[in-house]
């Protein structure tokens, strides 16, 4: 749970869950956010992570056919005084983002943007990541140190670059911004991997803090594995 100092960082916030992808590969015959982890899916997983912040509002992105059994799912939470709803998401991550988005009330000023396959990371994580908004970043992600060394490579195979590892980190979610920065970088449609990506486009900075290695995304049975490690 985060200190009673960060309490009040809950106002004005929403937090968008993407889980509107189909997990291929994870090998389920179902979308990977209804999956069982332990007895209870991802996606309750992650939502419960993220009611642990106290946002004001929540908006969950799920494929247009399972709103209903998402709708279900969420409203078996104890959300307290969060405002929680269920919207279908897009062909691409971007436009099940921009649902999500487009789906908070206009209160809604600041944005934590949640992949619903994160959902073991700690709540001290998402109080980072708004700290960080409170003391006036525009954007804020979650990342952790990068333990292999990476090599930048050509289309014909060859290395152009290493770069310093000790300058790299693997990104997370959630990933926070001003709402209004967020909304304009995703109007201007550039393509990127993640939503800080599309907002460094259009020139702003955004600041990188400490993440966790709880905060692993489950995308291979692998990774279902380890999560579930992780639990016991």
């Amino acid at each position: 749970m985060l200190q009673q100092s960060d309490a009040h960082t809950g106002h004005g916030v929403g937090v968008v869950v993407v889980a509107a992808g189909s997990g291929t590969r994870l090998g389920a015959d179902r979308p990977k956010a209804f999956v069982e982890l332990a007895g209870v899916t991802i996606l309750e997983r992650a939502v419960s992570g993220a009611l642990e912040t106290t946002p004001a509002e929540i908006a969950v992105v799920v494929p247009e056919d399972l709103v209903g059994e998402a709708s279900a799912l969420v409203a078996g939470l104890d959300s307290g005084a969060t405002r929680c709803v269920v919207v279908p998401g897009g062909a691409e991550r971007t436009d099940s983002v921009s649902a999500g988005l487009a789906a908070l009330s206009p209160t809604v000023d600041r944005v934590l943007v949640h992949d619903a396959a994160r959902c073991l990371t700690p709540a001290t994580v998402f109080g980072r990541v708004l700290a960080a908004l409170d003391a006036g970043a525009t954007g804020a992600i979650p990342g952790v140190p990068v333990v292999d060394t990476i090599k930048v490579v050509g289309p014909d195979g060859r290395i152009t670059a290493t770069p310093r590892r000790e300058t790299l980190r693997a990104v997370q979610t959630p990933q926070g911004f001003d709402r209004t920065v967020l909304a304009a970088a995703h109007a201007a449609g550039a393509a990127a991997t993640d939503d800080a990506a599309m907002v460094e486009a259009l020139g702003h900075d955004v600041l990188v803090v400490e993440g966790d290695e709880r905060a692993l995304k489950v995308t291979t049975p692998a990774d279902l594995t380890r999560a579930e490690q992780l639990l016991r």
